[in-house]
């Protein structure tokens, strides 16, 4: 959990650098400034969706948020590195929902433009799911469990073994499917 803190420290901090507002960053990211406000105080978690859109107001990767180290070469994640320390939790638009916890697989590496993630996604009690878009690229590949997928006007269900690969830009939502639990490895691509 102390990468959430984390999130919201860099975000509060580039946006400082640049001398934006939380005002300013909120319109140009199409959020409120008031969400603005709840990440940067650390009450709230974004989903990937607002923090892509911040990250482009602010004209960094979005991997910049969740950097510790910066790694030129090859990056490599043990198995035994995947542990709930290392891990992010990101809320839906609702604060309430924290239903999908992250474990990032790069985060030692500078300069990328793929944030690949092992996600551990729990069952909502919410029967109605709020789509988002960003800009870009989206991969999933369903490891345990099994997934649905809102994607525009489409709903998919993934086993165990299978993958999507969609354009993020079409409002979508990823969440357990039959009310049991799934593990899924993502990789999100945020065009810079």
């Amino acid at each position: 959990m102390d990468s959430n803190k984390k999130i919201g420290e860099k975000v509060k901090a580039i946006r400082e650098s640049k001398s934006l507002s939380a005002l300013e960053v909120a319109e140009r990211s199409g959020l409120s400034k008031e969400q603005i406000e709840r990440i940067e105080n650390k009450q709230d978690f974004p989903s990937l969706s607002p923090l892509i859109k911040i990250a482009r107001v602010l004209g960094v990767r979005l991997g910049t948020f969740l950097d510790d180290q910066t790694e030129l070469g090859p990056v490599i994640t043990r198995s035994t590195e995947n542990s709930t320390k290392n891990s992010i939790r990101f809320a839906g638009d609702s604060v309430s929902r924290g239903n999908m916890e992250y474990f990032a697989l790069s985060q030692d590496k500078s300069s990328r433009h793929m944030e690949p993630f092992f996600i551990d996604i729990t069952p909502s009690k919410e029967a109605k799911y709020d789509l988002s878009s960003h800009e870009g690229e989206e991969f999933i590949y369903v490891l345990e469990g099994s997934i649905e997928i809102n994607y525009g006007k489409d709903t998919y269900v993934l086993q165990a073994g299978d993958s999507i690969y969609y354009d993020s830009i079409i409002q979508h939502n990823v969440h357990a499917a039959n009310n049991s639990a799934a593990k899924i490895l993502g990789v999100v691509y945020a065009p810079f």
